[in-house]
């Protein structure tokens, strides 16, 4: 039988006088790290209770997200949803209300594809491997050296941005951090150093790039416990790093969104299954160059505010118009929903041909899970409709 590749161990990259540099100024930083980290770290629910659950949760929820917006979820989230057996069970729409507003909805979908590996595989418990781990949908490098040193004591790095961009200006490295190759020599580097406490260290230098080494502008050296020790602050360029390309500009894309509301209830679209917002509930929205056909005299039709909404790669500027039927009943809801199917020539299998319906604002808040991007069209209509407007 081949035996499993330990990624831990694996050397892949020379090692040069400079990396050897590099990690006795690592191993330096570990005892002002770690004294620093017990004395001011966050006090944070999921390392009260690091459970492995618990911290892969919180991993998954951290990404792209800060740290203040994840704690309402988090609670929520497990209050739903408290062990890896619920999350395996749970309804896809009831997931996605879970993470509505947190976005990358894919997430939480992988986090149920490897919940339900783990309750076949492995008795509903996380197993406390890191190849394991790494084999599991959705967790990736970082995030399985993260649950293996907090939540099982295993000796492995955790590497994301923040650890890159301290770890940079420490030794005033000048690779580019974006580079997957850079990331590699950092997490081979740091295995050579970490001590006992592993998972303390991994988290006081994230800790630290989160509240002290900040990105965007001048960290705050005068608070750093390494600053002796830091290339970067002695030499004067800690603004320049780390180093990593200009971001190329994000796609414009002009859409008009309809708030068609008929007995005080508004037309809402299931979207695909796959694709960008797949599974989640909107408004139905379409490039601004559709035109909306002519409705009668039974409706009115009145524009609203305007809104923006930024992806990753995309940003949406949309224009709300807020169509009001005069009467309510079947036909008009009907005539109203195949209206919409028609208006952006959209293409639907007969799987989908039914996924349009009517709700209040109040089943919206309670039942759809809705992407953030409508966000401030829902609160128009929640609050509206509340106030008796």
């Amino acid at each position: 039988m081949k035996k499993q590749k330990d990624s831990r161990r694996t050397k892949e990259f020379p090692v040069t006088k400079e990396r050897q540099e590099f990690r006795r100024i690592y191993a330096e930083t570990v005892p002002y790290l770690l004294q620093w980290y017990d004395y001011n770290r966050r006090i944070l629910p999921w390392r009260e209770e690091p459970t492995p659950y618990h911290v892969w949760v919180s991993e998954i929820m951290l990404q792209q997200t800060r740290v203040e917006a994840v704690k309402g979820y988090y609670d929520r989230f497990l209050m739903r949803l408290p062990d890896i057996a619920a999350l395996a069970s749970a309804e896809e729409e009831e997931l996605l209300k879970l993470w509505e507003g947190l976005g990358y909805y894919s997430r939480v979908r992988n986090m149920q594809k490897a919940a339900r590996i783990i309750v076949e595989q492995y008795g509903g418990e996380m197993p406390a491997d890191y190849e394991k781990l790494r084999a599991l949908p959705g967790i990736g490098d970082y995030t399985a050296g993260a649950v293996s040193s907090i939540a099982f004591g295993l000796p492995y790095p955790a590497v994301d941005g923040n650890v890159l961009r301290v770890m940079s200006r420490i030794v005033c490295n000048e690779a580019d951090i974006t580079k997957e190759k850079t990331k590699r020599k950092l997490k081979e580097d740091l295995t050579t150093i970490l001590p006992a406490r592993t998972g303390d260290f991994n988290q006081s230098l994230m800790e630290l790039g989160a509240m002290v080494c900040l990105p965007n502008g001048k960290p705050l050296c005068e608070q750093c416990p390494v600053v002796h020790l830091c290339r970067a602050f002695h030499e004067g360029c800690e603004t320049k790093l780390p180093v990593k390309p200009a971001k190329k500009e994000r796609r414009i894309e002009k859409r008009v969104v309809y708030l068609i509301s008929c007995g005080g209830k508004f037309l809402l679209h299931h979207r695909a299954k796959k694709g960008l917002l797949a599974g989640m509930w909107e408004f139905p929205n379409f490039p601004e160059e559709d035109e909306l056909p002519d409705l009668g005299d039974k409706f009115i039709i009145k524009k609203r505010k305007k809104a923006k909404h930024i992806f990753s790669h995309v940003e949406w500027h949309m224009e709300g118009i807020w169509v009001e039927a005069e009467n309510s009943g079947k036909d008009i809801s009907a005539r109203l929903i195949e209206t919409m199917r028609r208006l952006g020539g959209r293409k639907e299998s007969a799987e989908e041909a039914d996924e349009w319906l009517f709700a209040s604002p109040e089943e919206m808040k309670e039942r759809y899970p809705m992407p953030s991007a409508f966000e401030a069209y829902y609160k128009e209509v929640y609050y509206e409709n509340r106030n008796g407007l």
